[in-house]
């Protein structure tokens, strides 16, 4: 019985946990990769300049992940909706990934 009753629950911690650790990781990787071609940064820029970049665009990304999560019961809904959803939900995580590595290279790479 308490299978069903989590099955039919409109809150499933799992899932939503997953998709927002696959955000974060996506956005861990690309900042990453991002921060490791700076080869000599500005000595004007504090001592542990690469945190805040490594915690904003991961928390970015979970938070499109996220969102995935709880867009996804409209794909369900209807037949064309599943397109609809599935764009809106990619174009939200791109613009929140592009936000968090505004907001975490400003000041430094990005000034």
């Amino acid at each position: 019985m308490h299978k069903s009753n989590e099955l039919n629950s409109p809150l499933r911690p799992a899932a939503l946990t997953k998709r927002a650790l696959i955000g974060a990781a996506i956005g861990l990787v690309l900042i990453g990769v991002f921060l490791l071609g700076v080869k000599n940064p500005d000595p004007n820029w504090p001592t542990f300049w690469m945190l805040r970049p490594l915690i904003i665009v991961p928390l970015a990304g979970a938070t499109g992940g996220a969102v995935y999560y709880f867009l996804d019961f409209l794909r369900f809904q209807n037949g064309w909706n599943t397109a609809l959803v599935k764009t809106a939900s990619l174009l939200i995580f791109l613009v929140g990934l592009w936000m968090g590595f505004v907001l975490g290279l400003d000041g430094t790479l990005w000034n």
